[in-house]
């Protein structure tokens, strides 16, 4: 969503997208995660991420041979900041979790104020995929707020 670029300030990269899917992405696997009726399609949801961004590294001219091994780096860097999320969003503070979203989406270096909204948006994202019910969820029906809304907890 453009409005991620413009008002977010997420750089529009390759980088930058990637880095809002994988945000999102972690967003949604705990979810189902959370939820023993849906979590094994938490596995195909993941899955499915991978085919995708295999081919769309493919797409842009990755070679066949080094594929692979971009694929592996996608997979520790999707570890790595779910699990930076995980822990973040866990602390009632918003700086644990600005501190993440600081680190791994601007790589450090975005004022405070904008790192702040996208925590707000974070936290909404999370109330409302908590929201959702399951049977909507296996259904395919995922709903995350609108990206423009938030305003920032300092």
């Amino acid at each position: 969503m453009p409005c991620f670029y413009r008002d977010y300030a997420v750089p529009d990269t390759l980088s930058g997208r990637f880095e809002l899917i994988v945000l999102h992405l972690a967003l949604l696997l705990d979810r189902l995660a959370a939820d023993p009726a849906i979590r094994k399609l938490g596995q195909a949801v993941f899955d499915e991420f991978c085919r995708d961004m295999d081919h769309n590294l493919r797409e842009i001219g990755v070679g066949d041979l080094a594929v692979p091994k971009e694929m592996r780096r996608m997979g520790e860097a999707f570890y790595g900041r779910a699990q930076s999320y995980r822990a973040a969003l866990a602390s009632a503070e918003n700086d644990a979790l600005a501190q993440a979203l600081a680190r791994n989406i601007y790589g450090g270096l975005e004022p405070r104020p904008t790192v702040a909204r996208l925590a707000a948006y974070v936290r909404e994202a999370v109330g409302a995929l908590q929201a959702q019910d399951s049977a909507g969820l296996a259904a395919g029906r995922l709903c995350f707020p609108t990206p423009a809304s938030p305003t920032p907890v300092v």
